[in-house]
This record gives structure tokens, sequence and C-alpha cells, in this order.
């Protein structure tokens, strides 16, 4: 009779846990976890203690393999955000050396000047690394302003103002990168390692109404898009610009500023294996 009750004790026990429930007292399922913010923690999947684990800035997927155990893919995320430094460029007026900022107007639509030097250098803030090939997508805003003798032009001329972004190896100051990871060329217009390009029309006066007066005095935004694929590699973004007018009659030396205003760089790798 003794081992009769234990016998039916344990049927008794196993019957009740075949299903369990948390927050709730009649589980639908072999585990059931009620709750609109019920969250499970699994600590042999996490950063601290799984190499596979991406950190706090990525979500890692979770696998069921084979023997329908969670683990986390050995395969690497297929997208990331690779750049995104806050006013990529720096701000103050440079007219000398390297890290000009200044273009000087021109009467013809060609010889585009290298501009513009990031406002703080370093990895994540100049460069940005690829350990693998990935089609990269390149996005860009900068601004601009254009003026004479250190005041906004009022001439009310037509002018052009023309943007492309390229890279360069290891930081601002290596090779510019002029060909893709196949070794095809990288060019625009026969500028090497040109990607992005972007222009915009441009007519400005002191009045407001139909003389473009809206104008004066204003920062200008440019942006670009564009994809290349790279290599593995550490890579840094920069720029080139021109500004040229139809009509230089009366013009004098007008120049064009970049960097001025907030410039944005985001850097998205797309990894293809």
């Amino acid at each position: 009779m003794k081992n009769t009750f234990t016998i039916l004790s344990l049927v008794s026990t196993l019957f009740s846990f075949a299903q369990v429930g948390i927050n709730n007292s009649t589980p639908q399922e072999k585990l059931h976890i009620s709750g609109s913010n019920s969250t499970i923690r699994i600590e042999g999947l996490n950063a601290a203690n799984n190499t596979l684990n991406l950190g706090a800035n990525e979500n890692t997927r979770v696998y069921a393999n084979g023997n329908g155990d969670l683990v986390l893919s050995t395969v690497p995320t297929s997208i990331a955000i690779l750049f995104n430094p806050a006013n990529y460029l720096s701000d103050p007026l440079d007219t000398g050396g390297a890290d000009t900022n200044q273009v000087n107007q021109t009467g013809v639509g060609s010889g585009y000047s290298q501009v513009g030097w990031p406002r703080q250098t370093g990895p994540g803030l100049s460069t940005f690394t690829l350990t693998r090939p990935a089609i990269v997508e390149i996005n860009y805003a900068i601004s601009y302003e254009i003026y004479k003798a250190g005041v906004p032009i009022d001439d009310y001329h037509a002018r052009t103002a023309q943007f492309y972004t390229y890279l360069r190896q290891t930081g601002p100051a290596g090779a510019i990168v002029t060909t893709d990871y196949d070794g095809n060329p990288i060019d625009f217009a026969g500028n090497p390692g040109a990607l992005g390009y972007s222009g915009n029309f441009y007519t400005n006066g002191s009045a407001a109404g139909a003389g473009g007066g809206e104008g004066f005095n204003k920062k200008f935004y440019a942006t670009g898009h564009d994809y290349v694929k790279l290599g593995p590699g550490t890579y840094c973004p920069m720029f080139s610009g021109i500004l040229f007018v139809a009509n230089t009659g009366g013009t004098g030396a007008v120049k064009m500023q970049i960097g001025g205003g907030d410039d944005e760089v985001l850097v998205i790798a797309h990894y293809y294996n």
C-alpha cells in the first residue's frame, strides 16, 4: 500500500509539472510566461560570457540548433553602422594648407578643390574600419556659405556649387582610394575617388523677392549618397568642392567656405558573405 501511494504521488507530481506557468496559474504551453513586459535572460548568451554576443550597441540573433538548444549565430550581422560622428568638419575658416575649407570661385565648371578637415581625428571621429569586404553606403550633408571680402554677396549672379566625397586610406592625410575591392576605378568626371556627387544652383541678393534675396547671409547644405565595394582597411571620408559663375563680370573674388554649420557623414556596411 505504501509503494502504491509513492508511485501515485510521483505520477501526480509529473503531471503537475507538465506545463509550467510564470505569472499565471493556467499555462497553455510547456513554459508559459505571462506579463506584457516579461523577458527572458540566459546568462550564458550575454556579452560577458559569450564572444559571439555583439554587445550593448547591437542586438545579437538567437537561433535554435539541431538539438533545439538556443545559441548565438556564428555568422556576423549583415548590416552595421560604421561611422556617424557629430558635426564632422572643422567649423572655423581656414584658407591655407591641407586643411583649407575655402574654395575660390571660377568662371568654368571644372577644377574641384579638396576642402574640409575633420573636426576631431581618430577611430570613429575621422576614420572607420572594415574587417571584411562589404558594400559601403555613404551618406553626407555638408554646409557652405558664399561671400566676398568677408561679407555675403548681393550681386544677384547665378552660381553653381558642386561637391563630392572621397575616401583616404588610414586617415585624412592618407592616399586617396581610387579603386574598389574588385579593382574597378572609382571616378566621376575625371576626379579619381569621387563618390556621392551633388550640386546646387544658387542666386543671391540683399533684397527679398524674386531676385533671390532670401538666401543672403545664410548657410546652405548639400547632400550626397553613394555605394562602393571596399575590402578590409581603415578609411577616412573627405570632400572636394567647386563654385563657378557663368557671368564673371563684376563678381570679383567670390569664395565659398564649407563646414561652418553642422556637417554629417553616415557610413553603413552591407556585408555580403
